[in-house]
């Protein structure tokens, strides 16, 4: 989901409201996510999701 919003266009703030979860909680899915996926900036998590088709560029 925080891909998705992160994607989408939507700030760490937005995705922590829509969410329900604190700001904090966000930033941390977000750093973790990508972490996880070797993903150094939200570009790069955009295309990501692009390539996924989580999202329609």
């Amino acid at each position: 989901e925080v891909l998705q919003l992160v994607a989408e266009g939507k700030t760490t703030k937005e995705v922590a409201s829509i969410l329900g979860v604190s700001v904090k909680t966000a930033e941390s899915h977000r750093t973790r996510l990508m972490e996880k996926l070797d993903i150094h900036d939200t570009a790069g998590l955009v295309r990501y999701a692009i390539r996924r088709g989580l999202i329609q560029p």
